[in-house]
């Protein structure tokens, strides 16, 4: 049996306290708290899958964040959302390489029969699931919009 991505979030957090490494258990709290968020909103077991969905909305934030503070120059805040991103991104799938994306899409369009880009939110509905925190979802349809028009 494969460990579940909660479970080993609960290690690395025990880890990062025996080593006192504050910076990365402040990260891996966040993460945990937005976890167990969700399991007491909706009164269920988030499985690894849902856990992915938690930690790319995490991510998402961060980036739109770490954007905002570049534009403020403000570099104390842009290293320390760098920081949460490397931290959180460690626990992501693999990401998908552009020509994994690309035969996704190719195949996405032809089991959906998507022809123009009314059909755009098809797609996307059909591709979420698979590529759920392997892949930027702006980029996805950035790229969905270009082979579609």
């Amino acid at each position: 049996m494969t460990e579940s991505l909660k479970h080993k979030i609960t290690e690395d957090m025990k880890n990062a306290m025996r080593a006192k490494d504050k910076p990365r258990l402040g990260v891996i709290r966040l993460m945990q708290a937005a976890i167990k968020q969700k399991e007491i909103d909706e009164r269920i077991e988030l499985d690894d899958t849902q856990v992915i969905v938690i930690l790319d909305k995490m991510l998402k934030q961060r980036r739109d964040s770490l954007a905002q503070f570049q534009k403020a120059e403000r570099q104390d805040l842009v290293d320390q959302e760098a920081f949460e991103i490397e931290i959180i991104q460690t626990y992501m799938p693999q990401a998908l390489t552009e020509a994994e994306l690309k035969d996704l899409i190719e195949t996405a369009i032809s089991e959906t029969g998507a022809a123009s880009m009314k059909d755009l939110g098809k797609i996307m509905a059909h591709l979420k699931p698979k590529v759920q925190g392997r892949t930027d979802m702006r980029a996805l349809s950035a790229n969905l919009k270009q082979r579609l028009s």
